[in-house]
């Protein structure tokens, strides 16, 4: 089985009593332009082994990362959902952090909501996109990755989207109707993202959503709906520690890498879950 920073792992780092969990999860079922994201879990990891162990200015491998096996992609959606769901609330009631690795960004649905169950308290979303995926389905598929965090808000799920530059009427509604906190992509890019802080009723307790079409194609390209102008690297996590800042990261997932032969998009994606992990 392929292991996430393997090369870089002592024996007791890798082991079961890690604090970081990673979940790879090869899923591919509702993607509606470019395809891909099915390798995307095998080729971060696989990138994983190019990683030094400092990142920033943080060692997060010392806290232990363990992989577990694929997911099984197979069969309805929400059987896959309720699969993820056990995996995510099963690390967090054992007081791990689960790292999932997509895959499409539906998946998040089944993650957030089996870390949800765990705690048993208020959770937020930070969610870094290109897209606000709030529709109420997309393409006939209500499990679709244009409509889950619209699922997520039903279940009453708080969320904070930054770097949105592409979303509908119907979008634009529901971030209203749910009360979404938003900073979009134009206004970040062209302004200071530590001026941006969450509302103060925001729960405490943050799940992140990293789709990595969040940054600007020029950065990843590798991802089947590309928009321009997006978040730069340094951007997004800055973005990404600052939302944090008197708050616990209690799971993160990194979804949406199409591998495109280039090792350097891969390597991006690898770095971004390290860099998180420093975050959590």
């Amino acid at each position: 089985m392929s292991i996430f920073l393997d090369s870089e792992l002592t024996e007791d780092e890798r082991s079961e009593d890690a604090r970081f969990r990673v979940i790879p999860v090869p899923l591919e079922r509702t993607v509606s332009y470019g395809s891909g994201t099915a390798g995307g879990p095998a080729a971060i990891i696989a990138a994983s082994n190019e990683l030094e162990r400092i990142t920033g200015h943080a060692e997060p491998c010392v806290e232990g990362i363990f992989t577990e096996p694929p997911l099984d992609c197979e069969g309805p959606l929400p059987d896959v959902m309720e699969r993820l769901a056990q995996r995510t609330e099963a690390a967090v009631r054992a007081g791990k952090v689960p790292v999932t690795l997509g895959g499409e960004h539906s998946l998040s649905y089944g993650a957030v909501m089996g870390v949800a169950r765990a705690l048993g308290q208020p959770l937020g979303i930070v969610q870094i996109d290109a897209h606000a995926d709030l529709r109420n389905a997309y393409q006939g598929e209500r499990h679709s990755h244009a409509s889950v965090m619209h699922l997520l808000a039903e279940e009453g799920v708080r969320l904070a989207q930054f770097g949105v530059r592409a979303f509908s009427t119907e979008e634009a509604k529901s971030r209203l109707k749910n009360r979404v906190f938003h900073v979009d992509a134009e206004e970040l890019v062209t302004g200071n993202i530590h001026a941006v802080d969450l509302p103060e009723d925001f729960p405490e307790l943050v799940y992140v959503s990293f789709d990595v079409d969040g940054l600007d194609p020029s950065l990843m390209p590798a991802t089947g709906t590309p928009v321009p102008g997006g978040l730069g690297y340094y951007q997004a996590l800055h973005l990404v520690d600052h939302a944090l800042k008197g708050r616990r990261c209690v799971g993160f997932d990194v979804v949406e890498l199409a591998p495109d032969g280039n090792a350097a998009w891969d390597f991006t994606a690898a770095q971004i879950v390290y860099r998180l992990m420093a975050s959590c």
